[in-house]
């Protein structure tokens, strides 16, 4: 027998905790890592041997806002993720756990919002979905194949719709009774006895459940008032756990809210991220108003911290179905109607689109959507004339105005008019303050979401990318060895994980980069299926960037191609507890 599984030769080591990097061996046994040398180990030693000379050696990334919740349960390998170097992944995020609602409110609070079709994921869970509590969720889970490691949030719309009922979990003068908030409370302590790492809610209202029911409500948690919220987190305090949270973009100074739950001057800080920090286009005072709660909360002693997308904010869009258009009233009126033939008389109409108009024009209020069509690539269309272009030269072209182009073109072509916008973190030198903040949390990828909107699967390396061409410029944001404790050891500890480690004894979970693969565009997008699903999703692909991803010291990625058991019959990953 070998006295090792893997050696891993010759490669620049980073250990996630961002000390000097070096050229080290690295030797993988039962999952661990057994040694770190700085000289050759006999490759005789080993029942494989990888040559990394020349490339980067370092701890799985962590990407812990994702919404694979219900993916993982029909296509457990998550490859779209592990193919870029992602072992560890949250679930649970935007307060949308799967874990104690029914079945269809599982389904109805997740499927519109996340922009996953609701014929595809209700099947899923009704054929999949035995469990009702933290405990059971966790030992299904535990049961699964996994491609990467697991770590969960458990959702207050999740939590509150199992205890209210969705109806009445979505109605705005019911507040939960005594015995209702305490069995709340009952459920979030056993999740957090099962090791979730946190506690997730939704303030923004222009997220809306589906199906026929509760259709267009907004999500059970924005029902809540801070009371129900401040008594919940009285346990996420007690178990030294993380408040996942989204203030109402439409309402900035409710952060004060947050900042008042994270204070920590005569109890522990409640630690807390917010979604998110972003150089919006269209709200560009509201960077400084982020950046400004940051500060002041970390100063009067909480634990605050932004997630910060590391990218430009990109987002794709068929005809008028895209999310930010719920933002605003013409918008959300659109986009309540199922039915295309009320839709398009609705977009017809000429009130309407005096409304749309209007709206459009507005340039002062708080807003995530920059409201400027020549800011807007089309990029399909049964009309090739106009691809390639703005809508706002269409509409010059046409002499009309840009929204009226832009609606007649919905009615005329729906969802075969695809478009794009980039809006927010345009602005390079912005986006680099933001991300050199060191209480960032790089993150916010959204995998498993959105997906016609946006990809941002490979995130983490986007943000080594970032880095490395500071360094390459002479003005380096940080070293790269911090870069990669940002999206390792320091998210690790933070969420108190084991993992973002490669030191001797640390659980096997190693990411192997060629650098000279950073040449390639990391935002290019393409195609591809979504496994067991029966559709196509937005991905990235960088081919010679990740060479090997090893997930509990076996090879999830070989030689850039993944290995045919992952998500098969045994599992790579697991499920990790946060630590008590």
């Amino acid at each position: 027998m070998a006295l090792y599984d893997v050696i891993i030769e010759g490669g620049q080591y980073f250990d996630g905790t961002g000390a000097d990097s070096g050229v080290r061996w690295v030797a993988v046994k039962d999952g661990r890592i057994a040694k770190v040398s700085e000289t050759a180990l006999d490759s005789n030693d080993a029942d494989r041997c990888i040559n990394a000379v020349g490339k980067w050696v370092m701890p799985g990334f962590l990407d812990v806002h994702t919404h694979y919740d219900a993916e993982v349960l029909v296509s457990p390998s998550l490859s779209e993720s592990v193919r870029h170097g992602v072992t560890t992944v949250m679930v649970g995020s935007c307060s949308l756990s799967m874990v104690c609602s029914q079945t269809e409110d599982a389904s109805d609070i997740f499927t519109r919002v996340e922009t996953v079709p609701r014929e595809k994921v209700l099947p899923i869970l009704q054929k999949n979905k035995s469990w009702s509590t933290p405990k059971q969720w966790v030992d299904y889970v535990s049961t699964l194949p996994l491609g990467p490691n697991l770590i969960s949030m458990l959702g207050h719309s999740d939590l509150r719709t199992s205890v209210l009922g969705l109806s009445r979990a979505t109605y705005h003068t019911v507040r939960p009774s005594e015995q209702e908030l305490q069995s709340m409370e009952a459920l979030l302590k056993e999740a957090f006895e099962q090791g979730f790492v946190g506690f997730s809610t939704m303030c923004l209202k222009w997220d809306k459940v589906d199906g026929e029911r509760e259709w267009s409500k907004s999500l059970p948690s924005t029902y809540a008032d801070w009371t129900e919220i401040a008594r919940l987190n009285r346990l996420v305090r007690q178990y030294d756990r993380v408040h996942q949270g989204a203030p109402d973009a439409s309402a900035p100074l409710q952060i004060t809210q947050y900042i008042r739950e994270c204070l920590g001057w005569f109890r522990r800080p409640l630690k807390t991220t917010l979604i998110s920090q972003m150089d919006l286009k269209g709200s560009v005072y509201l960077r400084n108003l982020t950046k400004l709660a940051s500060k002041v909360t970390n100063w009067l002693k909480g634990d605050f911290r932004w997630q910060v997308l590391p990218t430009p904010f990109t987002v794709y869009a068929d005809g008028i179905d895209v999310v930010f258009f719920e933002e605003f009233g013409a918008g959300e009126m659109a986009l309540d109607l199922k039915n295309a033939v009320e839709r398009n008389n609705l977009l017809q109409d000429e009130t309407y689109r005096r409304e749309f108009r209007k709206f459009y024009g507005e340039k002062l209020s708080p807003r995530v959507w920059q409201r400027d069509f020549a800011d807007a690539e089309i990029l399909a269309c049964p009309d090739n004339s106009i691809v390639g272009k703005n809508f706002d030269e269409v509409a010059k072209a046409h002499k009309i105005h840009v929204v009226d182009l832009f609606l007649d073109l919905v009615v005329q072509y729906g969802t075969q008019l695809r478009w794009c916008t980039t809006i927010a973190n345009h602005r390079l030198h912005v986006l680099k303050k933001m991300v050199r903040d060191k209480k960032a949390l790089i993150t916010f990828s959204d995998a498993g979401a959105h997906i016609r909107n946006m990809a941002f699967y490979n995130l983490p390396l986007r943000f080594l990318k970032l880095v490395k061409e500071s360094i390459d410029s002479g003005d380096p944001i940080m070293t790269m060895e911090k870069a990669v404790w940002r999206l390792t050891g320091d998210q690790a500890d933070w969420f108190s994980i084991d993992a973002g480690r490669i030191k001797k004894g640390d659980r096997a979970d190693i990411t192997i980069v060629d650098p000279n693969g950073f040449d390639q565009d990391l935002e290019a997008v393409s195609w591809a299926d979504m496994e067991n699903f029966g559709l196509k999703r937005l991905v990235n692909r960088i081919p010679g960037l990740v060479t090997h991803v090893l997930i509990n010291g076996q090879l999830a990625v070989d030689g850039e191609n993944l290995n045919p058991e992952l998500g098969q019959s045994s599992a790579f990953g697991t499920f990790l507890r946060a630590k008590s």
